[in-house]
C-alpha cells in the first residue's frame, strides 16, 4: 500500500499492474528523451550566432519535425492498444465476485457458493486495533484466493461509485442500473487496499476496500467456516 511521501506507484500485485507499470516506464523514456534532446536544441539558440534572416522555407527540416513526432506517437499508441485490450479481457474466470456501492459501504456476494454475502464498513477510528490501518480497514474483508482468473460484476445501489484496486491495477466505474465487470489474478499473497474514485456523496473518504489474497486452500477453508455459520 502507498504510505506518505511515496510518490511512485505501489508494487504490483497482478499482472495486469505489471503490464501498467511497462508502459508507465515506456512513456516516461520517451518524454525524457525528448525534453533532453527539446532542452538541448533551446540552450543552443541562446548561445550561437548563426543568424538567416531571409530563409523563407527548408523541406527536408519539415519533412524531419513531422514524420518523427509521428514516429514517437506510434510507438506510444501500439503498446497503449494492447494494454487498453488486455485490461478489458475476460479470460475463463474461475470465480465470480459481484460488488455493489451503498452510500456510504461495499457489499459482496460470491455468485458461485450459496449463502455467501457479506457488507463490508469501514472500522472507525474509535475501534482500530493495534495493527490495524486508519480509513482504510474494514470489518468484513473480501477475501480471495490467488493465482485464479476472478471476474468482479460491478454495479451500485444508489449514486455513482467507483471500485478500485491500484495495487491491482483494475478500476471500474458502480453505476445503478448498470452491470461493469472487469478480471484480474492476484500473484502474491497479502493485503491490498483500495478506495472508492467516484465522489459520491458526504462520506465519499469513509468506504475503503480490502482484498485479502490467500492460497486456495486456505480460501475453500474460509468459505466453509463462513457458510457453516
Amino acid at each position: 500500500m502507498a504510505t506518505w511521501a511515496y510518490l511512485g506507484l505501489q508494487d504490483a500485485a497482478s499482472p495486469l499492474m505489471e503490464q501498467l507499470i511497462f508502459f508507465h516506464d515506456h512513456i516516461m523514456l520517451i518524454l525524457t528523451l525528448i525534453v533532453t534532446f527539446v532542452g538541448y536544441i533551446m540552450s543552443t539558440l541562446f548561445f550561437n550566432k548563426f543568424v538567416n534572416r531571409y530563409m523563407l522555407e527548408n523541406q527536408p527540416i519539415e519533412v524531419i519535425w513531422t514524420s518523427v513526432p509521428a514516429l514517437i506517437l506510434t510507438f506510444i499508441a501500439l503498446p497503449s492498444l494492447r494494454l487498453l485490450y488486455l485490461l478489458d479481457e475476460v479470460n475463463s474466470p474461475s470465480l465470480t465476485l459481484k460488488t455493489i456501492g451503498h452510500q456510504w459501504y461495499w457489499s459482496y456476494e460470491y455468485s458461485d457458493f450459496l449463502h455467501m454475502e457479506f457488507d463490508s464498513y469501514m472500522i472507525p477510528s474509535n475501534e482500530l486495533q493495534e495493527p490495524d490501518f486508519r480509513l482504510l480497514d474494514v470489518d468484513n474483508r473480501t477475501v480471495l484466493p490467488m493465482n485464479t482468473q476472478i471476474r468482479v460484476l460491478i454495479s451500485a445501489a444508489d449514486v455513482i461509485h467507483s471500485w478500485t484496486i491500484p495495487s491491482m491495477g483494475v478500476k471500474a466505474d458502480a453505476i445503478p442500473g448498470r452491470l461493469n465487470q472487469l478480471s484480474f489474478l492476484i500473484n502474491r499473497p497479502g493485503l491490498f487496499f483500495g478506495q472508492c474514485s467516484e465522489i459520491c456523496g458526504a462520506n465519499h473518504s469513509f468506504m475503503p476496500i480490502v482484498i485479502e489474497s490467500v492460497s486456495s486452500n486456505s480460501f475453500l477453508n474460509w468459505i466453509s467456516l463462513y457458510s457453516s455459520d
